[in-house]
């Protein structure tokens, strides 16, 4: 396919219980993509269906009751198996978490079969990961109308975010993404994977209260993840196009010990503004 011009990408996500993000996930994707080209596993029957989801290919899941980890570790299979299977009709498959968005940077203005038409000669792309959050003394309310960007200043640069969602041939994904199995990663220098999973303060204390995470294992790991709003109220924020291409360095020269092929994280956990050409872009 690649030789008749463009390639084809497809787009894969997993959704329960969130149908904000997958409405913004199809959007995106759907304006950029197409949306015959986006595949969406419903996890459960119970389920209602997005708006909009009667466009794009939607595959209805049994819900498994699940720990955090386990699930994670599923989803990352039942994706990986499907990804493997697009390939029979694509070129590149793109997946990642739900509430998270791929962007290439604003600045080179090439679409996404643009940018992926060059020869590809890596199983692989990691995006830089970039953890919105709401600064809770200069930021509203996040209003779910208006691009997310425009309402949104500050990120945490975070490497649980720069993950390996752009695959060029099939491959198994690790749990979360974070990794491919038996394969180093390689952090492409214009590809950000914004998470967008704390970017409203007062959504996400609720969640502490949703008794359907807490029995699952989720308590320990959101908040860890509301760290988030006190690093960003506190931070002396770096200006984002100062700090990239260093954090891209740094994130694949120290990496963890017991996880060679995972990015290493950032000790000092930089806050950076986020430049003003990613304002309307999600």
């Amino acid at each position: 396919m690649r030789g008749t011009g463009l390639p084809k990408i497809a787009v894969i996500s997993m959704v329960r219980n969130d149908l904000f993000f997958a409405a913004r996930w199809m959007e995106y994707y759907g304006e950029h993509l197409g949306p015959e080209n986006l595949f969406l596993l419903i996890d459960g029957h119970d389920q209602s269906l997005p708006a909009g989801s009667e466009n794009i290919n939607v595959l209805r899941l049994p819900h498994k009751e699940q720990g955090r980890s386990e699930g994670d570790r599923n989803r990352a299979r039942l994706i990986s198996y499907l990804a493997k299977s697009l390939f029979l009709r694509y070129d590149i498959v793109i997946a990642h978490d739900i509430d998270e968005i791929l962007v290439i940077d604003p600045a080179i203005k090439q679409s996404f079969r643009e940018y992926f038409k060059r020869p590809l000669r890596r199983a692989s792309f990691s995006a830089l990961g970039l953890d919105v959050g709401q600064h809770p003394e200069k930021e509203e309310p996040i209003d779910f109308t208006r691009p997310l960007l425009e309402q949104r200043s500050y990120a945490h640069v975070s490497a649980r975010y720069t993950k390996a969602v752009v695959a060029a041939r099939p491959l198994i994904w690790g749990s979360g993404f974070h990794r491919v199995k038996g394969r180093n990663f390689y952090i492409d220098p214009n590809l950000f994977l914004f998470h967008f999973g704390m970017l409203d303060y007062n959504i996400s204390m609720e969640k502490l209260n949703d008794e359907s995470l807490l029995k699952t294992g989720w308590e320990g790991h959101l908040k860890r993840r509301y760290e988030i709003f006190d690093l960003i109220s506190r931070a002396d924020a770096i200006e984002g196009d100062d700090f990239f291409e260093r954090a891209r360095r740094r994130q694949s020269l120290f990496r963890p010990i017991y996880a060679w092929n995972k990015p290493g994280m950032l000790k000092e956990k930089p806050i950076v503004k986020i430049p003003e050409r990613f304002r309307t872009v999600v």
